[in-house]
């Protein structure tokens, strides 16, 4: 998710996302750890979009 998008996004829907992001991060990271991902930069990528989530989430509050 990029950064513009974030930004457009209401409280409530960052909120929502935040949750969302987070139940796919531990998910794919047990996943990964039972038996390795086919592409396991995907980790990193939900791991910047949860940071770039909870910045917007300060920043609206």
């Amino acid at each position: 998710m990029k950064q513009a998008e974030i930004k457009n996004l209401s409280l409530e829907d960052v909120q929502a996302k935040l949750a969302e992001a987070k139940a796919a991060f531990s998910k794919m990271k047990l996943a990964h750890k039972i038996s390795p991902l086919e592409n396991p930069i995907q980790i990193r990528d939900l791991r910047k979009t949860i940071a770039r989530l909870n910045t917007e989430l300060t920043n609206k509050q």
